[in-house]
Protein backbone atom coordinates (compact mmCIF):
# COMPACT_ATOMS: atom_id res chain seq x y z
CA UNK A 1 0.00 0.00 0.00
CA UNK A 2 1.67 3.40 -1.18
CA UNK A 3 2.38 6.12 1.86
CA UNK A 4 -0.84 8.15 0.88
CA UNK A 5 -3.15 5.43 0.85
CA UNK A 6 -1.79 4.20 3.87
CA UNK A 7 -2.07 7.53 5.65
CA UNK A 8 -5.84 8.12 4.79
CA UNK A 9 -6.43 4.20 6.42
CA UNK A 10 -4.76 5.76 9.65
CA UNK A 11 -7.21 8.94 9.31
CA UNK A 12 -9.77 6.81 9.22
CA UNK A 13 -9.29 4.87 11.85
CA UNK A 14 -7.96 7.47 14.11
CA UNK A 15 -11.69 9.37 13.07
CA UNK A 16 -13.13 6.67 14.88
CA UNK A 17 -10.53 5.46 17.84
CA UNK A 18 -9.34 8.96 19.07
CA UNK A 19 -12.34 9.28 21.62
CA UNK A 20 -11.52 5.63 23.20
CA UNK A 21 -7.61 6.51 23.27
CA UNK A 22 -8.04 10.34 24.79
CA UNK A 23 -10.72 8.31 27.40
CA UNK A 24 -8.60 5.09 27.73
CA UNK A 25 -5.31 7.65 28.64
CA UNK A 26 -7.09 10.05 30.17
CA UNK A 27 -7.89 7.04 32.91
CA UNK A 28 -3.86 6.65 33.57
CA UNK A 29 -3.02 10.58 33.70
CA UNK A 30 -6.00 11.67 35.15
CA UNK A 31 -5.68 14.72 32.39
CA UNK A 32 -8.01 15.39 29.76
CA UNK A 33 -5.36 17.88 28.00
CA UNK A 34 -2.30 15.93 28.42
CA UNK A 35 -4.47 12.31 27.09
CA UNK A 36 -4.97 14.48 23.59
CA UNK A 37 -1.22 15.26 23.61
CA UNK A 38 -0.14 11.73 24.44
CA UNK A 39 -2.64 10.30 21.80
CA UNK A 40 -2.08 12.55 19.23
CA UNK A 41 2.27 11.10 20.10
CA UNK A 42 0.59 7.83 19.01
CA UNK A 43 -1.14 8.98 15.96
CA UNK A 44 2.46 10.66 14.57
CA UNK A 45 3.64 7.07 15.63
CA UNK A 46 1.42 5.45 13.62
CA UNK A 47 1.87 7.75 10.86
CA UNK A 48 5.60 6.80 10.99
CA UNK A 49 5.37 3.11 11.34
CA UNK A 50 2.63 1.48 9.63
CA UNK A 51 3.80 2.63 5.59
CA UNK A 52 6.92 0.64 6.37
CA UNK A 53 5.20 -2.00 8.69
CA UNK A 54 1.84 -2.39 7.59
CA UNK A 55 -1.72 -1.65 8.77
CA UNK A 56 -2.11 -4.17 12.08
CA UNK A 57 -4.62 -6.86 12.14
CA UNK A 58 -6.74 -4.57 14.69
CA UNK A 59 -5.72 -1.32 14.42
CA UNK A 60 -7.73 0.35 17.23
CA UNK A 61 -6.14 -1.82 19.92
CA UNK A 62 -2.59 -1.38 18.33
CA UNK A 63 -2.75 2.52 19.18
CA UNK A 64 -4.52 2.06 22.73
CA UNK A 65 -1.58 -0.11 23.89
CA UNK A 66 1.05 2.32 22.59
CA UNK A 67 -0.92 5.29 23.68
CA UNK A 68 -0.89 3.80 27.38
CA UNK A 69 2.48 2.89 27.17
CA UNK A 70 3.32 6.73 26.29
CA UNK A 71 1.31 7.51 29.31
CA UNK A 72 3.23 4.82 31.95
CA UNK A 73 5.93 6.94 30.33
CA UNK A 74 4.85 10.25 30.97
CA UNK A 75 3.99 9.60 34.61
CA UNK A 76 7.50 7.67 35.25
CA UNK A 77 9.50 10.67 33.84
CA UNK A 78 7.24 12.87 36.33
CA UNK A 79 8.31 11.20 39.06
CA UNK A 80 4.24 9.91 39.57
CA UNK A 81 6.07 6.80 41.02
CA UNK A 82 3.06 5.91 44.01
CA UNK A 83 2.23 2.30 44.17
CA UNK A 84 -1.00 3.30 41.63
CA UNK A 85 0.67 3.82 38.88
CA UNK A 86 3.45 0.98 39.38
CA UNK A 87 0.69 -1.27 39.65
CA UNK A 88 -0.53 0.25 35.90
CA UNK A 89 2.98 0.04 34.47
CA UNK A 90 3.54 -3.70 35.57
CA UNK A 91 -0.13 -4.39 33.60
CA UNK A 92 0.68 -3.12 30.59
CA UNK A 93 4.04 -4.06 30.47
CA UNK A 94 3.23 -7.67 29.86
CA UNK A 95 -0.55 -7.34 28.42
CA UNK A 96 -0.97 -8.36 24.80
CA UNK A 97 -4.59 -9.26 24.93
CA UNK A 98 -5.92 -6.94 22.94
CA UNK A 99 -9.58 -8.72 24.09
CA UNK A 100 -8.89 -7.75 27.56
CA UNK A 101 -8.04 -4.28 26.10
CA UNK A 102 -11.30 -3.38 24.38
CA UNK A 103 -13.37 -4.11 27.83
CA UNK A 104 -11.92 -1.21 29.63
CA UNK A 105 -13.31 1.04 26.53
CA UNK A 106 -16.68 1.81 27.87
CA UNK A 107 -15.96 2.66 31.17
CA UNK A 108 -13.54 5.05 29.65
CA UNK A 109 -15.58 6.19 27.09
CA UNK A 110 -18.58 7.03 29.61
CA UNK A 111 -15.77 8.93 32.21
CA UNK A 112 -14.74 10.98 29.29
CA UNK A 113 -18.31 12.07 28.09
CA UNK A 114 -18.84 12.80 31.84
CA UNK A 115 -15.68 14.89 31.98
CA UNK A 116 -16.26 17.20 28.80
CA UNK A 117 -19.60 17.53 29.51
CA UNK A 118 -18.96 18.74 32.99
CA UNK A 119 -21.18 21.33 34.75
CA UNK A 120 -17.81 23.57 35.95
CA UNK A 121 -17.80 24.28 31.52
CA UNK A 122 -20.18 26.55 30.06
CA UNK A 123 -22.79 25.19 27.20
CA UNK A 124 -20.57 26.69 24.65
CA UNK A 125 -17.24 24.83 26.23
CA UNK A 126 -18.83 21.85 26.62
CA UNK A 127 -20.26 21.42 23.02
CA UNK A 128 -16.38 22.20 21.78
CA UNK A 129 -14.59 20.23 23.60
CA UNK A 130 -17.18 17.25 23.15
CA UNK A 131 -16.77 17.36 19.68
CA UNK A 132 -13.29 17.70 19.74
CA UNK A 133 -12.26 15.06 22.03
CA UNK A 134 -15.41 12.40 21.62
CA UNK A 135 -16.58 13.22 17.83
CA UNK A 136 -12.66 13.67 16.81
CA UNK A 137 -13.39 16.98 14.50
CA UNK A 138 -10.41 19.14 14.01
CA UNK A 139 -10.88 23.00 15.68
CA UNK A 140 -11.25 24.04 11.66
CA UNK A 141 -14.39 21.79 11.34
CA UNK A 142 -15.83 22.66 14.58
CA UNK A 143 -15.14 26.44 13.86
CA UNK A 144 -17.11 26.32 10.63
CA UNK A 145 -19.56 24.17 11.78
CA UNK A 146 -20.72 27.29 14.49
CA UNK A 147 -19.65 29.87 11.82
CA UNK A 148 -16.27 31.11 14.21
CA UNK A 149 -13.10 31.88 13.42
CA UNK A 150 -10.86 28.43 14.11
CA UNK A 151 -8.84 30.91 16.77
CA UNK A 152 -11.76 31.66 19.04
CA UNK A 153 -13.02 27.73 18.93
CA UNK A 154 -9.36 27.04 20.04
CA UNK A 155 -9.57 29.65 23.03
CA UNK A 156 -12.66 28.26 23.67
CA UNK A 157 -11.27 24.49 24.06
CA UNK A 158 -7.70 25.55 25.52
CA UNK A 159 -10.21 27.38 28.09
CA UNK A 160 -12.18 24.55 28.86
CA UNK A 161 -9.06 22.03 29.46
CA UNK A 162 -7.74 24.55 31.56
CA UNK A 163 -10.70 24.77 33.53
CA UNK A 164 -10.87 21.13 33.99
CA UNK A 165 -7.69 20.82 35.48
CA UNK A 166 -7.47 23.99 37.72
CA UNK A 167 -10.67 23.10 39.03
CA UNK A 168 -9.58 19.29 39.47
CA UNK A 169 -12.27 17.52 37.99
CA UNK A 170 -12.29 14.09 38.31
CA UNK A 171 -12.21 11.63 35.71
CA UNK A 172 -15.15 9.23 36.71
CA UNK A 173 -18.39 8.22 36.30
CA UNK A 174 -20.53 9.78 38.99
CA UNK A 175 -22.45 8.23 41.33
CA UNK A 176 -25.90 8.33 43.61
CA UNK A 177 -27.53 11.22 43.15
CA UNK A 178 -25.14 13.40 41.19
CA UNK A 179 -25.11 10.98 38.75
CA UNK A 180 -29.04 11.95 37.08
CA UNK A 181 -28.09 15.54 37.55
CA UNK A 182 -24.97 14.67 35.13
CA UNK A 183 -26.60 12.73 33.02
CA UNK A 184 -29.10 15.59 32.18
CA UNK A 185 -25.93 17.71 31.18
CA UNK A 186 -24.44 15.07 29.09
CA UNK A 187 -27.57 14.97 27.41
CA UNK A 188 -28.22 18.77 26.98
CA UNK A 189 -24.85 18.81 25.36
CA UNK A 190 -25.58 16.22 22.90
CA UNK A 191 -28.95 17.89 22.26
CA UNK A 192 -27.54 21.15 21.92
CA UNK A 193 -25.42 20.36 19.13
CA UNK A 194 -28.06 18.46 17.12
CA UNK A 195 -30.49 21.60 17.51
CA UNK A 196 -27.35 23.37 15.92
CA UNK A 197 -27.23 21.47 13.09
CA UNK A 198 -31.08 21.02 12.93
CA UNK A 199 -31.78 24.77 12.37
CA UNK A 200 -29.09 27.00 12.47
CA UNK A 201 -29.19 30.03 13.72
CA UNK A 202 -26.86 31.44 11.36
CA UNK A 203 -25.79 31.64 7.90
CA UNK A 204 -26.12 31.01 4.74
CA UNK A 205 -27.57 27.17 5.24
CA UNK A 206 -30.81 25.99 7.10
CA UNK A 207 -29.62 22.87 8.39
CA UNK A 208 -25.97 21.22 8.82
CA UNK A 209 -25.76 17.63 8.88
CA UNK A 210 -22.00 17.43 10.46
CA UNK A 211 -23.61 18.12 14.11
CA UNK A 212 -26.78 16.38 13.83
CA UNK A 213 -24.44 13.27 12.45
CA UNK A 214 -22.31 13.67 15.02
CA UNK A 215 -24.74 14.20 18.16
CA UNK A 216 -26.70 11.07 16.87
CA UNK A 217 -23.39 9.20 16.79
CA UNK A 218 -22.48 10.15 20.41
CA UNK A 219 -26.43 9.25 21.41
CA UNK A 220 -25.91 5.96 20.23
CA UNK A 221 -22.76 5.63 22.15
CA UNK A 222 -24.25 6.99 24.87
CA UNK A 223 -26.94 4.07 24.66
CA UNK A 224 -25.13 1.29 24.59
CA UNK A 225 -22.94 2.44 27.70
CA UNK A 226 -25.86 3.30 29.69
CA UNK A 227 -28.82 0.99 28.45
CA UNK A 228 -30.76 1.16 31.32
CA UNK A 229 -31.29 4.85 31.29
CA UNK A 230 -34.73 6.06 30.02
CA UNK A 231 -33.67 9.65 29.03
CA UNK A 232 -30.83 8.58 26.86
CA UNK A 233 -33.07 6.22 24.99
CA UNK A 234 -35.93 9.29 24.54
CA UNK A 235 -33.19 11.44 23.24
CA UNK A 236 -31.77 9.26 20.39
CA UNK A 237 -35.63 8.83 19.46
CA UNK A 238 -35.82 12.39 19.28
CA UNK A 239 -32.97 13.41 16.99
CA UNK A 240 -33.65 9.72 15.14
CA UNK A 241 -36.94 11.17 14.01
CA UNK A 242 -36.15 14.41 13.51
CA UNK A 243 -33.07 13.95 11.22
CA UNK A 244 -35.62 11.24 9.53
CA UNK A 245 -36.85 14.84 7.72
CA UNK A 246 -33.96 16.03 6.32
CA UNK A 247 -34.04 15.76 2.61
CA UNK A 248 -37.82 17.43 3.10
CA UNK A 249 -36.58 19.76 5.05
CA UNK A 250 -34.78 21.91 2.56
CA UNK A 251 -36.17 23.02 -1.26
CA UNK A 252 -34.18 22.92 -4.09
CA UNK A 253 -32.52 26.40 -3.13
CA UNK A 254 -32.05 25.71 0.48
CA UNK A 255 -35.16 27.63 1.70
CA UNK A 256 -36.59 26.17 4.36
CA UNK A 257 -39.78 24.09 4.16
CA UNK A 258 -42.05 23.63 6.68
CA UNK A 259 -43.23 20.30 8.23
CA UNK A 260 -46.90 20.54 7.06
CA UNK A 261 -46.03 21.43 3.44
CA UNK A 262 -43.07 18.72 3.50
CA UNK A 263 -42.55 15.23 1.19
CA UNK A 264 -43.49 12.88 3.78
CA UNK A 265 -42.13 9.88 0.97
CA UNK A 266 -38.85 11.65 1.17
CA UNK A 267 -38.68 11.14 5.18
CA UNK A 268 -36.28 8.44 6.01
CA UNK A 269 -38.48 5.55 7.19
CA UNK A 270 -34.99 3.52 8.60
CA UNK A 271 -34.31 6.73 11.10
CA UNK A 272 -38.04 6.89 12.07
CA UNK A 273 -38.01 2.81 12.49
CA UNK A 274 -35.17 3.33 15.08
CA UNK A 275 -36.43 6.02 17.04
CA UNK A 276 -40.08 3.80 17.74
CA UNK A 277 -37.17 1.34 18.86
CA UNK A 278 -35.61 3.57 21.26
CA UNK A 279 -38.99 4.46 22.52
CA UNK A 280 -40.18 1.10 23.10
CA UNK A 281 -37.09 0.42 24.43
CA UNK A 282 -37.92 3.06 27.37
CA UNK A 283 -40.79 0.82 27.95
CA UNK A 284 -39.15 -2.24 27.97
CA UNK A 285 -36.92 -0.91 30.54
CA UNK A 286 -40.16 0.51 32.66
CA UNK A 287 -38.89 4.21 32.87
CA UNK A 288 -40.58 7.11 33.21
CA UNK A 289 -40.41 9.45 30.11
CA UNK A 290 -38.22 12.87 30.81
CA UNK A 291 -38.54 15.67 28.65
CA UNK A 292 -36.83 13.94 26.16
CA UNK A 293 -38.75 10.89 25.75
CA UNK A 294 -41.90 13.18 25.72
CA UNK A 295 -40.72 15.70 22.97
CA UNK A 296 -39.59 12.05 21.06
CA UNK A 297 -43.16 10.80 21.12
CA UNK A 298 -44.69 14.36 20.26
CA UNK A 299 -42.10 13.38 17.42
CA UNK A 300 -43.52 10.35 16.68
CA UNK A 301 -46.87 11.63 16.37
CA UNK A 302 -45.62 13.05 13.26
CA UNK A 303 -43.93 10.51 12.18
CA UNK A 304 -46.89 8.04 12.40
CA UNK A 305 -48.98 10.92 10.13
CA UNK A 306 -48.62 9.79 6.21
CA UNK A 307 -50.08 12.97 5.63
CA UNK A 308 -50.18 16.38 7.20
CA UNK A 309 -54.10 16.41 7.90
CA UNK A 310 -53.85 13.04 9.45
CA UNK A 311 -51.81 14.38 12.14
CA UNK A 312 -53.35 13.54 15.78
CA UNK A 313 -53.25 17.48 17.23
CA UNK A 314 -55.18 16.78 20.13
CA UNK A 315 -52.58 13.94 21.34
CA UNK A 316 -49.85 16.22 20.60
CA UNK A 317 -51.38 18.84 22.26
CA UNK A 318 -51.94 16.49 25.31
CA UNK A 319 -48.09 15.52 25.40
CA UNK A 320 -47.52 19.11 25.09
CA UNK A 321 -49.23 19.64 28.32
CA UNK A 322 -47.18 17.12 30.06
CA UNK A 323 -44.17 18.36 29.14
CA UNK A 324 -44.70 21.68 30.34
CA UNK A 325 -45.41 20.25 33.59
CA UNK A 326 -41.93 17.73 33.61
CA UNK A 327 -39.69 20.83 31.90
CA UNK A 328 -41.44 24.36 31.98
CA UNK A 329 -40.16 26.67 30.00
CA UNK A 330 -41.35 29.70 27.59
CA UNK A 331 -39.93 28.20 24.05
CA UNK A 332 -42.26 24.95 25.42
CA UNK A 333 -45.09 26.63 26.35
CA UNK A 334 -45.05 28.77 22.64
CA UNK A 335 -44.51 25.25 21.36
CA UNK A 336 -47.65 24.31 23.31
CA UNK A 337 -49.37 27.47 21.86
CA UNK A 338 -48.61 25.61 18.30
CA UNK A 339 -50.30 22.40 19.60
CA UNK A 340 -53.60 24.49 20.70
CA UNK A 341 -53.84 25.97 17.90
CA UNK A 342 -54.06 23.06 15.80
CA UNK A 343 -56.17 21.30 17.96
CA UNK A 344 -58.71 23.92 18.56
CA UNK A 345 -58.37 26.73 16.32
CA UNK A 346 -55.74 29.82 16.23
CA UNK A 347 -57.42 31.75 18.70
CA UNK A 348 -56.67 29.09 21.72
CA UNK A 349 -53.30 29.10 20.50
CA UNK A 350 -53.14 33.17 19.91
CA UNK A 351 -54.00 33.50 23.64
CA UNK A 352 -51.36 31.69 24.34
CA UNK A 353 -48.85 33.28 22.52
CA UNK A 354 -50.14 36.75 23.82
CA UNK A 355 -49.45 35.21 26.80
CA UNK A 356 -45.66 35.04 26.33
CA UNK A 357 -45.02 38.54 25.02
CA UNK A 358 -43.70 40.37 27.98
CA UNK A 359 -41.69 36.74 28.67
CA UNK A 360 -37.79 37.91 28.93
CA UNK A 361 -36.71 35.11 27.27
CA UNK A 362 -38.60 35.64 24.27
CA UNK A 363 -37.65 39.17 23.65
CA UNK A 364 -35.27 38.66 20.68
CA UNK A 365 -36.34 35.14 19.80
CA UNK A 366 -37.64 35.19 16.17
CA UNK A 367 -40.19 32.29 16.79
CA UNK A 368 -42.12 34.22 18.88
CA UNK A 369 -43.28 36.44 15.88
CA UNK A 370 -43.10 34.44 13.69
CA UNK A 371 -45.85 32.12 15.26
CA UNK A 372 -47.84 34.67 15.87
CA UNK A 373 -47.68 35.82 12.29
CA UNK A 374 -49.08 32.71 11.48
CA UNK A 375 -51.72 32.81 13.31
CA UNK A 376 -52.69 36.33 12.89
CA UNK A 377 -53.06 35.24 9.38
CA UNK A 378 -55.08 32.43 10.20
CA UNK A 379 -57.30 34.57 11.14
CA UNK A 380 -57.55 36.94 8.31
CA UNK A 381 -55.70 40.38 10.39
CA UNK A 382 -53.24 40.28 7.57
CA UNK A 383 -51.74 43.68 8.35
CA UNK A 384 -50.50 42.80 12.00
CA UNK A 385 -49.53 39.26 10.67
CA UNK A 386 -46.86 41.35 8.19
CA UNK A 387 -45.94 43.08 10.84
CA UNK A 388 -45.07 40.16 13.13
CA UNK A 389 -43.45 38.48 9.88
CA UNK A 390 -41.28 41.44 9.39
CA UNK A 391 -40.03 41.63 12.82
CA UNK A 392 -39.24 38.11 12.83
CA UNK A 393 -37.03 38.35 9.84
CA UNK A 394 -35.28 40.92 11.64
CA UNK A 395 -34.32 39.12 14.57
CA UNK A 396 -33.21 35.63 12.73
CA UNK A 397 -29.51 35.80 11.92
CA UNK A 398 -29.98 32.80 9.57
CA UNK A 399 -30.45 33.95 5.67
CA UNK A 400 -32.81 31.23 4.96
CA UNK A 401 -35.08 31.59 7.57
CA UNK A 402 -35.13 35.52 6.89
CA UNK A 403 -35.94 34.81 3.13
CA UNK A 404 -38.72 32.48 4.14
CA UNK A 405 -40.03 35.14 6.97
CA UNK A 406 -39.72 37.86 4.51
CA UNK A 407 -42.06 35.97 1.90
CA UNK A 408 -44.25 35.04 4.27
CA UNK A 409 -44.89 38.64 4.91
CA UNK A 410 -45.15 39.58 1.62
CA UNK A 411 -48.08 36.83 1.08
CA UNK A 412 -49.93 39.21 3.88
CA UNK A 413 -49.87 41.85 1.61
CA UNK A 414 -51.40 40.15 -1.33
Amino acid sequence: MKTYETHRTIEGVWTVESARIIAGVARIVQDVSIAEDLAQDTLAIAMEKWPESGIPEKPGAWLMTVAKRRAIDFLRQNKLRDQKYEEIGRNMEFKTDYDSIEEEINDDLLRLIFTTCHPVLSREARVALTLKLLCGLKTDEIARAFLMSESTIAQRIVRAKRTLSASKVPFEVPHGLELSSRISSVLEVIYLMFNEGYVANGGENWIRPTLCNEAIRLGRILAEILPEEPEVHGLIALMEIQASRFKARIGPSGEPILLQDQNRVLWDDLLIHRGFSALKRIEQIGGTYGPYSLQASIAACHAKARTATETDWQEISALYDALALVAPSPIVELNRGVAISMAFGPEAGLKIVDSLLLDQVLKNYHLLPSVKGNLLLKLGRKREAFEEFQRAASLTQNVQEQKFLLKQAKVCME
